[in-house]
């Protein structure tokens, strides 16, 4: 294939990933609205349940395709999946489940996308990396643009409280997904990211579904055919498309260009919410977003090294 077409491709499938997971906030938010015979929302719980079951003969589908490379896994290599996995996939989507409840599907988008900001401040704190000052300006833009956008929904009613609940969730799974990235990058590095990925996502559906049953009676399956279709969407071409097709973009057209790409997810989600969800989207809103979307741009993208001088 010619390194032009090769690089095409790579941008089309950042764009289908990026807009593909994108989907997945209005998708859960869709869900909420249908209402079940007893006439409340589904819980996070089954719908989190629905979406890892749903994805896990595909995830497997894919181990078993990957079986057999090198390296073999260890003991401990296995720890550190499943303990990744917890964190980094049934956690992190949990959390977000719960979150939008109370928020937004743009303005959860919004806050998933800060998670470059919070891999930098892990690797402040842990990997004693000195912050540089384009990183620390990229960190301030970023948090002022989230506090201009839910500025006008704080108060010291039940419903602001609420949001910023909602907000301080939707913010944590941010966190552990920034947590599973910054303590699974040897490990992607060392076995590839396909194979992490489809091993990951297989061990964290196993919390999911003890959840469930620790939690839900089996009566709470009995759900509206527009859930199991919102569930099954969300965990096909809302989750397992789009976690291969990032990973050969990312391969094909690196991450500066992948960053780039990335932007267009929160702008997706908030007009789409907007348009199919009658979401906020006033002036205030659209400033916050781009703010947040040019710092996190700011400290996703790498400076282009210096041009190389006469030898």
């Amino acid at each position: 294939m010619a390194a032009g077409a090769y690089r095409a491709w790579g941008i089309a499938f950042a764009l289908i990933g990026v807009v593909a997971f994108s989907m997945r906030p209005l998708l859960v938010k869709l869900s909420y609205a249908v209402p079940t015979a007893s006439g409340a929302a589904v819980s996070p719980v089954t719908l989190l349940f629905l979406r890892m079951v749903i994805s896990l003969p595909f995830f497997a589908a894919i181990a078993w395709w990957l079986r057999g490379r090198e390296p073999r896994l260890t003991g401990r290599d296995w720890m550190a999946i499943a303990a990744l996995g917890f964190v980094g996939y049934y956690l992190a989507s949990f959390l977000d489940f719960l979150g939008l409840q109370y928020i937004g599907a743009g303005l959860g988008r919004l806050i998933l996308f800060l998670y470059p900001t919070l891999v930098v401040l892990l690797s402040f704190l842990f990997l004693h990396r000195h912050a540089t000052r384009r990183e620390l300006a990229a960190l301030l833009i970023s948090y002022a643009g989230i506090a201009l956008v839910v500025a006008d929904r704080l108060g010291t009613h039940a419903e602001g409280t609420l949001f910023l609940f909602g907000v301080l969730l939707v913010f944590a799974s941010g966190l552990c997904y920034a947590i599973y990235l910054v303590a699974g990058s040897a490990m992607v590095r060392r076995i590839g990211s396909m194979r992490f990925t489809a091993y990951t996502m297989i061990v964290s559906t196993l919390p999911a579904v003890a959840q469930f049953f620790a939690l839900e009676p089996l009566s709470a399956l009995e759900l509206p055919a527009a859930v199991w279709w919102y569930a099954s969407i969300m965990a096909t071409l809302a989750t397992v498309l789009p976690v291969f097709l990032v990973a050969e973009a990312l391969r094909r057209i690196g991450a500066n260009h992948f960053a780039l790409i990335g932007a267009v997810g929160p702008v997706t989600t908030a007009i789409a919410g907007a348009l199919g969800l009658e979401e906020p989207f006033t002036v205030l809103q659209v400033a916050g977003g781009l703010v947040v979307i040019f710092g996190v741009l700011l400290v996703s993208l790498k400076p282009a090294p210096p041009a190389a001088g006469p030898r």
